[in-house]
């Protein structure tokens, strides 16, 4: 019995340091700039900003793809673009655009001098009908472009083997009327494609990632489930 009892107060010691280690804690050092951007945009009054762990998330996938083009999707004050940017090799690139002028100043302040980085002030329809010809690593798309609009036009930018990234997937207290079901057809959607794998993480804001698929696997063609592009946008 007694060597039940050792061996019961064994595991319940590693359980709980296991606990203590295993969780979402952030341990491993921030972006330099990230909490003078953070304070910034605060002030500014700012209620989406990326949450911290997407954050850490994106650096992680940043760094999976060295000499890669990356491209994010609505900057916002350059939270998340920072940690992007944290996670890159020097050869690698980062476009990433914002029609708020106000937060893209922050990110400018703040991150304009890296060379690997170009911020642009931009529409998003604009800037996807424009830009059609490029391709990209990884694209982080956390603004309505490139997730609730002209998704198939932002998903032929990407490289096969390339990432696909979301966010705020899970309910938010933010969300507009009506948002929730976009949301829903959206996930809907993107598991019914068969040129890109994705899994959906439970985590954070709610997360998709996904990978593009390499050509001579599929024929890039939409699965037939009666969810569509029209779905996602109205």
């Amino acid at each position: 019995m007694a060597a039940i009892f050792i061996e019961r107060d064994y595991n319940s010691r590693f359980l709980c340091k296991f606990d203590s280690t295993m969780n979402e804690t952030i341990n491993q050092s921030f972006p330099k700039a990230y909490h003078a951007i953070d304070e910034e945009t605060r002030q500014l009054g700012f209620t989406m900003p990326s949450d911290v762990q997407t954050c850490a998330l994106l650096r992680t996938l940043a760094a999976s793809k060295p000499g890669g083009r990356l491209l994010e999707l609505g900057t916002g004050s350059g939270l998340a673009t920072a940690w992007i940017l944290d996670g890159m090799d020097d050869t690698s690139t980062l476009v990433s655009f914002d029609h708020n002028d106000a937060l893209l100043a922050i990110a400018r302040k703040h991150l304009g001098n890296d060379e690997r980085l170009s911020l642009v002030l931009s529409d998003g329809a604009e800037w996807v009908h424009a830009n059609t010809g490029q391709s990209f690593d990884f694209i982080f798309a956390d603004t309505w472009h490139g997730k609730y609009l002209l998704l198939d036009e932002v998903l032929a930018m990407l490289r096969p083997g390339g990432l696909y990234i979301v966010d705020d997937m899970l309910p938010q207290t933010n969300w507009p009327e009506g948002h929730q079901e976009k949301a829903l057809a959206l996930i809907q959607h993107l598991e019914g494609r068969n040129d890109i794998w994705i899994v959906k993480q439970h985590w954070a804001t709610g997360i998709i990632i996904g990978v593009k698929r390499w050509a001579g696997d599929v024929n890039n063609s939409i699965a037939d489930n009666d969810i569509d592009n029209a779905t996602i946008e109205k």
